[in-house]
């Protein structure tokens, strides 16, 4: 038998050699979960000048964009001498999209997660009871049902369109205290 002036036998110990000195390749982090509907950021970095351990949510409403279409005069109509219209005008329709409503942020205080312990979401859940928003049982968890019961009263009462728990609507529910200023 003869043998190729090459062989390629010698080349599958180096590419194993080779890969053996690398480092494995990275794998993708999980994905965060999702922040609550209707709310992009809910963090401790709050607006610009917030006080320092504060904790922040933003709800963010889209622009409303309409379309507008319009007729513009392209050529003008012939007049005939006795003041007749020998050819009428032409047009065309030109639509452009106009910004009706801008984009809006708007920053609300939260009742930060150190303080959504189970006890004092237990007591949301009965808050929430109380007012008939709520109507699970009381598992000290913050469930979809919970959270939909804090929007629901916080809408109901002039707050953000927020599943995440306003400071507002915590002291509103007797859940904070008010902080109150000394009488002079």
């Amino acid at each position: 038998m003869t043998q190729a002036p090459f062989s390629l036998r010698w080349l599958a110990p180096v590419v194993i050699f080779a890969l053996a000195g690398c480092d494995a390749l990275p794998v993708a982090a999980p994905a965060a979960p999702p922040p609550a509907p209707g709310v992009l950021t809910e963090t401790t970095i709050g607006p610009p000048g917030a006080a320092d351990d504060t904790c922040w949510g933003k709800t963010v409403t889209p622009a409303i964009i309409e379309t507008v279409t319009s007729q513009v005069l392209v050529k003008k109509a012939e007049v005939n001498p006795d003041g007749t219209i020998g050819k009428p005008p032409v047009y065309r329709d030109e639509s452009r999209q106009e910004i009706v409503t801008p984009r809006q942020e708007t920053w609300f205080e939260t009742v930060c997660p150190s303080t959504l312990t189970p006890e004092f979401v237990a007591s949301l859940q009965r808050a929430l009871l109380a007012r008939s928003l709520y109507l699970g049982a009381i598992t000290s968890v913050m469930d979809p049902a919970t959270r939909a019961a804090v929007q629901v009263f916080q809408v109901e009462n002039g707050g953000p369109d927020s599943r995440v728990l306003t400071l507002e609507t915590a002291r509103a529910l007797g859940l904070i205290a008010v902080e109150r200023t000394p009488a002079e």
